[in-house]
């Protein structure tokens, strides 16, 4: 099956050090606005998630949620989550280790987009 969202090896190892100081995690996809359109990762429940949020998937047993009208533009492209060094979002847990959290991305193949019906 198609995975919508990915995980490099880097961002995974990062996620289960946040999950050691925070215990469980969650994930939104930002639109844009204040911290760029940055994966930001919060403490599970600490962003209220609505009918308008789509559930991409999971990266490292953490939830990944995108909202629909920024699904509807990138629908067609798998999220591949990354960490670079430097400061990421204000809101986001990572900051303090001195790392972000890096959307990168591609477009499905023909294939790929006829099995995820798009």
């Amino acid at each position: 099956m198609v995975e919508r969202v990915t995980v490099t090896e880097a961002a995974l190892q990062l996620i289960e050090k946040l999950k050691t100081i925070h215990g469980p995690l969650m994930f939104h996809q930002s639109g844009g606005c204040c911290d760029g359109s940055s994966p930001m990762c919060y403490p599970e429940g600490e962003l209220r998630i609505g009918n308008s949020d789509v559930l991409l998937g999971e990266i490292g047993d953490t939830p990944f949620y995108m909202s629909a009208d920024q699904y509807n533009y990138w629908k067609h492209t798998q999220l591949i989550i990354d960490v670079v060094e430097g400061r990421g979002g204000m809101f986001s847990l990572e900051g303090p280790e001195g790392k972000r959290f890096l959307t990168r991305s591609r477009v499905f193949t023909p294939e790929e987009r006829q099995e995820l019906g798009i």
